[in-house]
C-alpha cells in the first residue's frame, strides 16, 4: 500500500510504501476511494494538537470499499462502501461511553491522529466505526460529510432551534451546514474573512441570507452563532451578535486564545459551548439528513502524492469548500 506519512511535527508528509494492513478481530481493511483534507489534519501536521502518534498517516474523512474483514465482524461485507470519521474507536466501558457520550471517551482512538488514517491507498479501521454509504454516491463529494458534515451537524444541534443563525468561517463545514440550516427554514448569516468577496458570493449562492466580513455586524441579532474558524477573536464578536439567551458554539478542535471581553457581552444568559468529537449516533442522523436536504459539496480534488499541496491550499485559504485526496483514481 502507499501512504502519505507525517514523521515529525511541522514537517512535510512523505510518500512511503508499506505492507498491506492485516485485519485483527473486529477490524476491516478498506481500499480508500477518497479522503477529505480537514482543518484538523492541519492542526495535527502543524503540531497544534498534543501527543499525536508518530509516525502517523493523517486523514479522517474516508470513503472506502471493504476489502477484508477480521474475525467477529458481521455488520459489514466485502465490497460494501463505507465511511469513516474522526472517532475511530471508543472503550465502551468508561462513564462517558456508558452514558451515551462516547465522544468524550476516556480511552479513544482518533483516525489520522492516534491511529493511521486515510491519506493512503488502504486503511485499517474498527468495523464498528465504519458507516454504510450509498453505493451510487460520488466518493469525492461524500468525503467532506464524514467530518465537516458530522461536526457541523453536532454543532448545529447544539446551537438549538433558533430562526437566525450566524456561521463564522465559511469553509468545508460552513458550506455544508448553511445548506442544512436553510433546508430547515432558518435564516443564515455567513461571516468570512474581511474583504473575502469570493467567499461571500459563494455563501450567498448556497442560500445565505446575508454574507459579510467577520468585522461587520449582522443585519439583525442572531439566535445562535457557530464558529468554524479557529480564531479566538471571533468569540467576543459572536457574543456581541447574538440576542439575549443566545448561544455561541465553538466547533473546532483547536482555537487561538480568546481575548478578554466585558462581562456584559456574556450577561443576559448568553452561552459559550464547545463541540468535542462526535458519536456514531451523530453520524447516523446526519447521513440520513444530508440527502434529504440535498446537500451538495464543493470539492477540489488532488492525487494522493499532492497531499502537501492540498494542506498548503487549505492553510492559505485558497480553497472554497473542501479539499479531497483520491488515492486510487482508477
Amino acid at each position: 500500500m502507499r501512504a502519505m506519512v507525517l514523521e515529525q511535527l511541522g514537517g512535510r508528509l512523505q510518500l512511503v510504501e508499506r505492507p498491506d494492513p492485516v485485519p485483527g478481530p473486529g477490524d476491516a481493511v478498506l481500499k480508500v476511494l477518497a479522503c477529505g483534507v480537514c482543518r484538523t489534519d492541519l492542526h495535527v501536521v502543524d503540531g497544534e494538537l498534543p501527543n499525536p502518534r508518530l509516525p502517523i498517516v493523517p486523514g479522517h474523512e474516508i470513503v472506502g470499499v471493504v476489502e477484508r474483514l477480521g474475525g467477529g465482524v458481521t455488520r459489514l461485507t466485502p465490497g460494501q462502501r463505507v465511511g469513516v470519521g474522526w472517532l475511530g474507536h471508543a472503550c465502551h466501558r468508561c462513564a462517558y461511553c456508558l452514558s451515551d457520550r462516547e465522544n468524550l471517551c476516556d480511552e479513544p482512538l482518533f483516525t489520522g491522529y492516534t491511529r493511521d488514517g486515510g491519506f493512503a491507498s488502504h486503511v485499517l479501521v474498527d468495523a464498528d466505526y465504519a458507516y454504510p454509504l450509498e453505493e451510487a454516491a460520488d466518493p469525492a463529494a461524500t468525503a467532506p460529510l464524514l467530518c465537516a458534515g458530522l461536526i457541523g451537524w453536532r454543532s448545529l444541534v447544539m446551537a438549538g432551534e433558533g430562526a437566525t443563525l450566524g456561521l463564522f468561517g465559511f469553509g468545508a463545514a460552513g458550506h455544508i451546514i448553511c445548506q442544512v440550516a436553510r433546508w430547515q427554514g432558518r435564516q443564515v448569516f455567513a461571516f468570512t474573512r474581511p474583504g473575502d468577496e469570493a467567499a461571500q458570493t459563494f455563501a450567498r449562492s448556497l442560500g445565505a441570507d446575508w454574507a459579510g466580513g467577520s468585522d461587520e455586524p449582522p443585519p439583525e441579532p442572531l439566535d445562535a452563532a457557530i464558529i468554524y474558524a479557529p480564531v479566538g477573536e471571533l468569540v467576543p464578536a459572536a457574543l456581541r451578535a447574538v440576542k439575549k439567551g443566545g448561544r455561541v458554539i465553538c466547533a473546532g478542535i483547536h482555537m487561538s486564545d480568546i481575548p478578554t471581553f466585558p462581562y456584559e457581552w456574556l450577561w443576559e444568559e448568553r452561552q459559550i459551548r464547545s463541540v468535542a468529537n462526535l458519536t456514531r449516533a451523530d453520524a447516523k442522523a446526519f447521513l440520513e439528513i444530508a440527502p434529504a436536504a440535498a446537500v451538495s459539496t464543493r470539492v477540489t480534488t488532488y492525487p494522493l502524492e499532492s497531499a502537501n499541496e492540498a494542506l498548503a491550499d487549505l492553510r492559505s485559504g485558497r480553497l472554497q469548500g473542501a479539499a479531497v485526496l483520491l488515492p486510487n483514481p482508477d
